[in-house]
């Protein structure tokens, strides 16, 4: 999860499609609008339901044009052949 965020943050499209699973990976990203700044990351939890799947509750913060942004989500990860993907996320 705070890969992928370090990815948003540097505008990192390749990785964060590379670490997204091919069966909810779109097609293309688009960069980050011009002037916004992310603020930071707070992991609220993480829960592993077996080996291979887990979930992950973040609130992540931006700012763009002078107004403050809040990302709530809570992201399922799936691992296969050792690697974690990115499935999908519930915004709340």
């Amino acid at each position: 999860m705070r890969s992928r965020y370090s990815a948003f943050v540097l505008d990192q499209l390749d990785y964060l499609l590379a670490t997204w699973h091919p069966t909810t990976r779109p097609a293309s990203l688009e960069p980050n609008e011009p002037g916004l700044r992310w603020l930071g990351l707070d992991v609220k939890r993480h829960a592993q339901q077996d080996a291979d799947h887990a979930t992950v509750e973040f609130v992540a913060r931006s700012k763009l044009g002078g107004r403050a942004h809040r990302l709530h989500e809570v992201s399922r990860f799936v691992r296969e052949d050792g690697r974690w993907f990115y499935l999908d996320g519930e915004v709340s």
